[in-house]
Formats: structure tokens, sequence, C-alpha cells
């Protein structure tokens, strides 16, 4: 059975007697209600159940998944084992026979990285495309972002210095990475409802990953996104979040900004507004003693920690 029947499975009422409804009286939760809770989507729940055993729900005769607080906690803690680095492979064991993780050096992250390493130098779209698809498969975006596609951007960087041919595979894996995430993104605003958040490229340049990893993961969090991948001029910027009606504004940056402007730039916006990427760290002085002058205005410097102050604002 493939993803989309699974899908229409555990969301399609019984027929007959209402099981369903009596085990969720119960306490049981469905499988959408245990997405919700962890952050782990239900295709990811099921790749977990079909492949490595490690969530086994409960089943009604119809074929719903019911989930018990006893497996919500069970995937807290997997996830708690990923965020530290361990494969979903790892996992079963230790969470079976609890135990230090061995140091190994060759996990199955490094795998992955060097096989998309790999792909990259040799501009192989379809291996690039069928090794990330996979990942997406069993681990939750926060994680996969973490583990593997931020440290991937970081060795890309190291090896890029200096390379002939660097430019060349830069624009490669930064378009594809671009239409990747933006084709998430593009689908998720499609099923979501809501006043979305407006996520504005500040430099110059385009292609910009860490902007579009930021926008998956907030879009990850069933908020609607708007990506506008170029720099607003001032009243225009204040235009774009009126005729939205935009939950919050979130800037990024990766090149120094001129922070005397910033105040003028965000003067006639009421919503919550937040400031990320390399720009932080670059003005890490200048912004943490205020000079902006800017009330409210929230850092983050990377897209795992904007994903996380804007879910510490309520705005996700």
């Amino acid at each position: 059975m493939n993803d989309s029947s699974c899908d229409a499975l555990d969301d399609a009422p019984e027929s007959g007697p209402d099981a369903y409804a009596l085990a969720l009286e119960q306490g049981w939760l469905p499988i959408s209600e245990v997405a919700r809770q962890t952050g782990v989507n239900a295709v990811t729940l099921r790749a977990w159940e079909r492949r490595y055993g490690l969530v086994v729900p409960q089943r009604t005769p119809k074929g719903h998944r019911l989930y018990s607080a006893e497996h919500v906690q069970r995937i807290l803690t997997i996830l708690t084992w990923l965020n530290r680095g361990v494969s979903v492979s790892q996992v079963k064991h230790l969470l079976d026979t609890p135990q230090p993780v061995a140091n190994n050096p060759e996990n199955d992250w490094d795998t992955l990285r060097q096989a998309l390493m790999q792909a990259i130098s040799q501009l192989d779209e379809r291996k690039v495309d069928e090794t990330v698809n996979q990942a997406m498969a069993l681990y939750p975006p926060r994680t996969l972002c973490e583990q593997l596609l931020l440290p991937l951007l970081a060795e890309l960087e190291q090896r890029w210095q200096g390379q002939f041919g660097a430019q060349l595979e830069r624009v490669f894996f930064y378009s594809w990475l671009r239409s990747k995430l933006g084709a998430r993104i593009y689908y998720n605003n499609r099923q979501l409802s809501g006043a979305p958040l407006l996520l504005v490229n500040q430099s110059d340049l385009p292609l910009e990953p860490h902007l579009w990893l930021t926008a998956w993961l907030i879009s990850s969090a069933d908020c609607p996104v708007q990506v506008f991948d170029w720099p607003l001029p001032n009243g225009e910027l204040a235009l774009a979040v009126e005729y939205l009606q935009a939950r919050a504004l979130l800037l990024y940056s990766s090149k120094a900004l001129n922070l005397s402007q910033l105040p003028k730039l965000l003067s006639n916006i009421a919503c919550p507004k937040l400031l990320t990427g390399p720009t932080v760290c670059i003005h890490f002085a200048e912004l943490s003693v205020s000079t902006t002058e800017i009330d409210g205005l929230t850092l983050a410097e990377d897209p795992l920690s904007a994903q996380t102050a804007l879910h510490q604002l309520g705005l996700i």
C-alpha cells in the first residue's frame, strides 16, 4: 500500500460500528494528532513503523492507526536520539537497551553527506534528489536540517574555496535546493489557511540556501510562508505586509546591513519582526546594545534558531 492510500485509510471514517470514535473517546490518538503533537509527519511515522518497527500503533478493524500516550513519549525519545546525531537505523536498539552511543565517525549521516557531495560534484540531479527524498521520508525536517543539510552546506563551502568548478557546483546545488524546497512550501501553502509569514531576502544575492531552509522549516510547522527572494524598498515592504496581512515579517540577510536604515524600513510595520541570517553575527555587538532603536525586533542566527524563536513567540 502506498503512502497516499495509507493517508486515505488513516483519515477516512469507518462504516458500521464506530470503533474508531470509541477508541478516541478512550484516549487513543489518531495519526494526525500525533503528528501535530510531535512534529513528525504521518508519512515519516508510517516509514518508521514499516521499515524499523520503531513505533507500532494499534489498529482498528478497518485499519486506522491509533496511538497511546506511551507511543507519543516513545516518539519524543526517538527525536532526542536523532537530534544527538544517531541515525534512525540505530535508534531501536538504543530504545530497547539504553546505553551510551559509541562515537562512530562513519555513521549514516556521514554516508548520506558523502553521497550528496559526490552527486553534487558530478552534477547528478537525480542522485541528489533520490538521496534527499529517502532522508526526508525517515527524518523530521528539523533533524534533517541540523544533522545533514547544514553540515553539508558548511562542508561544501570549505571544498569550494579556490576550487576550479566551484561556482558551477554552487549554482547547480543551490538551484536544485531552491526548487526542491520551494515546491514543498508551495504544496504546503495550498493545504494551509490563515495569515502567512512573510520572509524577505534583504541580501542582493539569489539562491540563498539558508533562506530556503528557514522557509521550509517554518512551512513544515504548518505555517503558510510567502518568500520574496529579493530586497524591497521601505514603502513597498510595508505594503506587502499590509496586503498579505502577514502574521510576522522575517528579514534574512547573509551580508552586512546598514543598521541605521532598519528603523525607517520597519517603522510602519505592526506585526512581529525578526532578523535572521549571518548578518546577526556580523552585527552582534551593535544589535546586542539595541542601537537600532527597533522595539520588539527578535534575532536569530540560523534556520534552526529562527524556527525556535517563532515557536517561542507563538507564531508557529
